[in-house]
């Protein structure tokens, strides 16, 4: 069976799938160590909305130290994070940064200090910037350094699926939707780093060009899934007007004296975190307080809170250049106005499983990032988007050059069930339209399984899901080599759905970003220990309970 196009083969030491932060960190390490390497991606995914990355230097406040880190991170995720990755990510914060640094990346230093900001959840600022944001700066670098030490950039390729022979990742199956053409890369070792939820939800902070991909891949390869049920919601999301929604204000400013009102002026962070009000609380706590401020008839007459920034020193506001050139850009003045805001689906806790070493399971497969779990347990401080990319796209990258010892070989029939399997999943026909597939997927996902969920809930989001995925069962109706992306995307989510909604409906307690209306306390006692999902021979997903590692 074809797929109807060009398909090209390259062979190469490594393939990094995803061309954000994780996936040019992994591409630029293995090329450190002399490997071949081509890089392989359709956009850069939310990178550049990182803001800031969190490392302990202690360069503004000396107290600060990996093992503070370490404590905030499980502190911040209901003690549920595995260990191993925390330590592994604050063991090399500092040197990843320091990475970046020598390669030219323009953070802001003062006496040749790193100036750093403290974002929601970090107990002291260890958070380094750039005014424009970090991650489009950090990209930028990366971007100008692959190319000058020789590493394969393809940019606008999505990964259809992963290759895998004798239970071994061997490279994957890509297309160009605006050249209609495939390619073949078949690897040593293959590096995921292609985000995370992506457009899975309605109401979502994320861009166009992730679509939960990472987890129906690797899913298909015969990884893991862990702690899919943990959805961080960004508290601070402007709705209003409508040019600027789904802008993430920073939650630094919280910390620099910007303030959160309900619509009778009350400073209500106070009642829910009496000493510190809207500083030093993780971002699912402040979603869930702001939500509940809503849902108590406390919110703004067109929904959501105020965000008051009009008492931040000018000095400090000013330095949020990018935030501050776009709210005046539809008309906002921030040292004046206050700017309306609401929590919107924005990042995830769970992913795929992998151990310190950024290893799957699978023999030659990684995985970095955000499309990874287990790091952040129940809730991550903001900060740690950044830093989780950053540092464990270095670790995926490092491990998948050591591993990639083996000689080229004959691949063809992992090739033929690669192209097989996209085929059945892309095939045109039936009455539904692949966006009108997505937009019911979103409003279920929304729905079902929000910041606050309860069983019938989720029980019906599912039941839902199966409706759907029976709904295409003939196929899906389009035109043009897009639509064959976009059929694969919608069947992906719908994946990516269930596993996010049956995760959730087995945890029968409250942790962090996962808040049971009908299991409303947190059980230490059955619950101090993580979800686990595989696909299943039929295509289901097959659930486990793991101990804490």
């Amino acid at each position: 069976m074809t797929i109807g196009v060009p398909v090209s083969t390259t062979h190469v030491d490594v393939l990094v799938l995803g061309t954000g932060l994780a996936g040019y960190r992994a591409a630029m390490t293995a090329r450190a160590l002399g490997k071949e390497v081509v890089l392989a991606g359709r956009g850069r995914g939310a990178s550049p909305y990182v803001i800031g990355c969190n490392a302990p230097f202690g360069h503004v406040d000396d107290r600060d130290n990996p093992e503070q880190f370490f404590n905030d991170m499980v502190a911040a995720g209901c003690e549920l994070n595995d260990r191993r990755l925390v330590e592994a990510l604050v063991s090399a914060a500092t040197d990843s940064i320091l990475d970046l640094d020598r390669i030219g990346t323009p953070l802001v230093k003062k006496d040749g200090r790193f100036s750093q900001r403290q974002l929601a959840g970090n107990w002291y600022p260890r958070s380094v910037y750039h005014p424009d944001g970090f991650g489009g700066v950090a990209l930028k670098t990366l971007a100008r350094h692959s190319g000058e030490v020789g590493i394969d950039v393809r940019a606008g390729w999505t990964a259809l699926s992963i290759l895998i022979d004798g239970g071994e990742a061997c490279g994957a199956l890509l297309f160009h939707p605006t050249r209609g053409e495939a390619a073949v890369v078949t690897a040593a070792s293959v590096v995921i780093a292609l985000g995370g939820l992506g457009q899975l939800y309605a109401n979502s902070t994320y861009p166009t060009d992730v679509s939960s991909d990472s987890y129906a891949l690797a899913l298909e390869a015969g990884a893991t899934l862990v702690d899919m049920e943990f959805v961080q919601f960004e508290p601070l999301v402007v709705f209003d007007p409508p040019g600027l929604a789904g802008l993430e204000l920073p939650t630094a400013m919280l910390a620099d004296g910007a303030k959160l009102l309900n619509v009778d002026g009350e400073r209500f962070m106070f009642r829910y975190n009496p000493e510190w009000g809207e500083a030093r609380i993780e971002k699912a706590k402040l979603s869930l307080f702001i939500q509940q401020e809503i849902e108590e008839g406390r919110g703004l007459p067109e929904g959501g809170v105020s965000y008051d920034a009009t008492n931040v020193a000018h000095a400090k506001l000013e330095s949020y250049v990018r935030h501050c050139q776009q709210l005046r850009k539809f008309g906002i003045e921030p040292t004046t106005q206050s700017i309306p805001i609401r929590p919107a689906a924005h990042s995830h806790m769970g992913g795929i499983a992998i151990d310190e070493h950024g290893f799957t399971g699978v023999p030659g497969l990684f995985a970095a990032g955000e499309a990874t779990g287990g790091l952040h347990g129940a809730s991550r401080i903001a900060g740690n988007g950044g830093a989780d990319a950053v540092i464990f796209g270095g670790i995926a990258g490092r491990s998948a050059a050591l591993a990639a010892g083996r000689s080229k070989r004959d691949y063809g029939a992992a090739i033929s069930r690669a192209i097989d399997s996209v085929t059945l999943k892309s095939r045109s026909g039936g009455k539904r339209s692949p966006r009108e597939v997505k937009a019911d997927i979103q409003t279920t996902v929304a729905e079902s399984a929000g910041l606050y969920r309860k069983g019938c809930e989720l029980e019906t989001g599912l039941d839902r899901l199966r409706q759907v995925e029976e709904s295409v069962e003939d196929g899906m109706l389009y035109d043009g080599a897009k639509g064959v992306i976009g059929a694969i995307e919608a069947r992906n989510m719908i994946m990516s759905g269930r596993a996010v909604l049956t995760a959730a409906l087995m945890r029968t307690e409250s942790r962090g970003a996962h808040q049971r209306r009908d299991f409303p306390t947190r059980n230490d006692e059955q619950w101090s220990r993580h979800i686990t999902l595989r696909l299943a021979p039929s295509h289901g997903l097959d659930a486990a309970l793991e101990p804490l590692a």
